[in-house]
This record gives structure tokens, C-alpha cells and sequence, in this order.
């Protein structure tokens, strides 16, 4: 997604969302070609238990995502609900 005219524009789809709807939040401020990064809100991600390796906490958000080519697997992301690490386990 990306920020136009104070409105959140898929750039696949053309489909477009108020910017103050509360739905996304600016993750990273730019990448290199100076597009904003959207990113949904984390609270609204599923939560496991699961130990985290930096404090110790029992509880994190996760989401999956395909790094590598469609024939790997996917790879899983964790982020503590208590420290806000985030750490990545391969499938």
C-alpha cells in the first residue's frame, strides 16, 4: 500500500482506504524508493504461546510469510507480546 493524497491506495487493486481509519500504521518511515511501508496494526495478529528468547515471556503475535521460492516452505515470524522482539523460525 501506498500513501496518496492522505489516503492508504493498494498498488495492485487501485483499492483505496481514508488514512484515518486507525486500520494501518507507517511501520518504516521510507524504503529506498521512497514509498511509505504500511503495515497492518500487530494487536490485531493471532498470538500463541510460545517462550521468547530475549525475556522469557510466554505469549507472541505470528504471522507467515514466503521468503524463498513457492517450492520452500514458508518461514514463521514471532513477536513478544511483552518485549516487542521479534525473531523468525524456519519451517
Amino acid at each position: 500500500m501506498i500513501l496518496r493524497d492522505g489516503k492508504f491506495v493498494c498498488r495492485r487493486c487501485g483499492y483505496e482506504e481514508e488514512g484515518g481509519s486507525g486500520r494501518f500504521v507507517i511501520e518504516s518511515k521510507r524504503n529506498n524508493n521512497e514509498i511509505p511501508i504500511i503495515e497492518e496494526r500487530i494487536e490485531t495478529l493471532p498470538k500463541t504461546r510460545i517462550v521468547c528468547p530475549y525475556c522469557g515471556n510466554t505469549e507472541a503475535y505470528w504471522w507467515i510469510r514466503q521468503m524463498r521460492a513457492a517450492d520452500e516452505p514458508e518461514t514463521r515470524f514471532y513477536r513478544c507480546t511483552r518485549c516487542g522482539k521479534t525473531w523468525r523460525e524456519y519451517s
